[in-house]
């Protein structure tokens, strides 16, 4: 999937010259953590979250009067607190490169430009509906876990098996085990009708099904 696909491009922008008591009261009114800086033409100039909103309020607090301290907020622009060197993707980037780039940088979205124009922004909770839906989460399945080595044809086996045996594979995920260089963790939802069958098929084939959670997994390590 591409972060175009993503995106949501309904956006609630500011511009420089936004106060942050209007700032604050657009990310409240709108329920969001961060929202693009652009200037007159559209161009990204730069970003402002709730975090910085959060800095700028208390950063006086504790030498000003309410009374002052009110009115240097309705003074404070966006300009003074928002990051200027952002962080961006584009719509043709992977959703795993965007969410790499979040990861590597502790951030919680990336604005997504074309040119110097902003069309769209990707969040973590993006990214969450991503894995979710990879995940099958969110229909009624029977999940099932099977342990295979690194190698050509691991997943074109355990698929082919069960659809020999006429159970339909609703999603699939692979996850390396980092404990176990060479081993994969390959999670699949399938009919709830199906898991019972798809565990005694697979378990007679030499597969170790794993159904709840084992802190221990040597047991379940592919043989050879």
């Amino acid at each position: 999937m591409y972060v175009g696909r993503k995106m949501t491009t309904t956006l609630v922008t500011v511009t420089p010259e936004t106060t942050m008591v209007k700032a604050r009261d657009l990310l409240r009114e709108h329920n969001i953590k961060q929202v693009p800086v652009v200037d007159q033409q559209g161009s990204l100039v730069g970003i402002l979250t709730d975090r910085d909103i959060r800095t700028a309020w208390a950063s006086p607090a504790t030498t000003l009067s309410i009374y002052e301290l009110t009115y240097v907020l309705q003074k404070l622009t966006v300009e003074s607190v928002m990051v200027k060197n952002v962080i961006t993707t584009t719509p043709d980037a992977t959703i795993e490169r965007a969410a790499k780039i979040m990861h590597d940088n502790k951030i919680g979205s990336l604005p997504v430009v074309e040119g110097d124009k902003v069309v769209g922004i990707i969040t973590s909770t993006d990214l969450m509906e991503v894995l979710l839906d990879a995940l099958g989460i969110e229909e009624e399945s029977g999940r099932i876990v099977v342990l295979v080595k690194d190698r050509i044809g691991a997943l074109a086996d355990v698929c082919g098996l069960l659809k020999q045996n006429n159970i339909n594979i609703r999603s699939m995920v692979t996850l390396p085990l980092h404990h176990y260089p060479g081993v994969y963790e390959v999670v699949m939802r399938l009919n709830p009708a199906d898991r019972a069958n798809a565990e005694e098929y697979l378990n007679q084939a030499g597969y170790k099904v794993i159904t709840e959670y084992k802190k221990d997994l040597s047991s379940y390590l592919p043989a050879g």
